[in-house]
């Protein structure tokens, strides 16, 4: 068995930001990070008035980290924001390892992740943008590195030095999106006059989970970060006279780059088609509100943040005396509680989607 990549994680604490958010973050750079098999060694918060603009955190701390790097092992070294190519040749100069930051550690989630073939075209166009900049420093290391974050996927086996050669890559891959997304189009149109439900949210927050609750299928689900990269559309009968074709979509992350959004946006054009949307909210996850308004912003960049929407709190069943905060009773008149899990709250879900097709012209 193949050993683990093993990481260190680093982040900055800057005074526009909140002790709890840094935290907060980096907590979920650490289940990202496991989601992609890295063992995480150790941590470092940096506390900071700016990022460095050579090597993004100060370059006494990364010299602090040469002996943590040499007796833990270190393969990598992941930080909780993008890195400049420029930052990458700096850090890497004195570490003497990789270094990757959180848009390349979701990648290569993406890359493990992608099943169809549109998914893996997509990710192989996500990766392939975002390295064309840094394509100088990754043919450096390709010769002393193999496998590993930035390294894997469908993206790999096409980086070659010519800068030449991936423009005609990305130019075959969006030719072939084009063509998948004309498919997916001709059937959006038949389903135009139907019922659609799109299922949104942050990542790993019970999508898929609810889904086969509702449907009673056998939609995968992971206790992992994007494990729903694919859009997959069931049939729910919730009366007789009523059907509605419900959408389990990818998960949203914070900080997730434009560029990412738009290389799915072929598989998010179901939430623009949605009459409703089911937000699902992990209410045993940092903040909660935090993240809707992270779902939120990727909701307004896809022009369906004003669509109808039900707020459903989800793994109710795992609060202490189920307790909860005042503050969320901002979505009182559009929300429900529940548990995926154990089925509790569904019905009044149910009765809440019923009603919104009932008022519905």
């Amino acid at each position: 068995m193949v050993n683990p990549e093993k990481a260190i994680l680093i982040g900055v604490l800057l005074p526009s930001s909140q002790k709890e958010d840094c935290l907060e973050s980096m907590k979920e750079l650490h289940s990202l990070a496991s989601s992609a098999h890295i063992q995480v060694a150790d941590q470092h918060i940096q506390v900071r008035k700016e990022i460095h603009p050579k090597y993004y955190i100060g370059k006494g701390k990364l010299e602090e980290l040469i002996h943590d790097i040499s007796a833990l092992c270190i393969e990598t070294v992941i930080f909780d924001n993008d890195l400049t190519p420029h930052q990458v040749k700096n850090i890497e100069s004195i570490i003497k390892c990789k270094a990757v930051g959180r848009t390349e550690l979701i990648l290569d989630i993406f890359a493990k992740r992608a099943r169809t073939k549109e998914a893996r075209l997509q990710v192989e166009y996500a990766q392939l943008s975002y390295l064309m900049p840094r394509l100088t420093r990754k043919w450096t290391h390709l010769s002393r590195v193999e496998g590993g974050i930035g390294f894997r996927g469908p993206g790999e086996t096409q980086l070659e030095v010519d800068r030449r050669a991936i423009k005609r890559r990305l130019y075959s891959i969006k030719k072939q999106l084009t063509k998948i997304s004309v498919q997916f189009e001709t059937r959006r149109k038949l389903r135009k006059d139907q019922n659609m439900v799109c299922l949104v949210g942050y990542t790993n927050a019970g999508k898929s989970t609810l889904m086969n609750l509702l449907t009673k299928g056998n939609h995968l689900v992971d206790d992992a970060p994007f494990a729903t990269l694919d859009s997959t559309i069931r049939q729910l009968y919730l009366c007789p006279d009523l059907k509605v074709l419900l959408v389990d979509t990818v998960g949203f992350i914070k900080k997730l780059p434009h560029h990412l959004i738009r290389s799915f946006m072929s598989t998010l054009e179901e939430v623009k088609q949605a009459k409703l949307l089911l937000h699902i909210i992990d209410v045993t996850q940092g903040d909660p509100l935090a993240r809707i308004d992270s779902v939120n912003q990727v909701l307004s960049h896809l022009e369906s943040k004003e669509k109808p929407t039900i707020y459903i709190f989800n793994k109710i069943d795992q609060l202490p005396d189920k307790k909860l905060p005042t503050k969320w009773f901002a979505y009182a008149d559009q929300s429900c509680f529940i548990s995926a899990k154990s089925g509790e709250g569904v019905d009044q879900l149910k009765a809440m989607i019923r009603s919104n097709f009932s008022k519905s012209p």
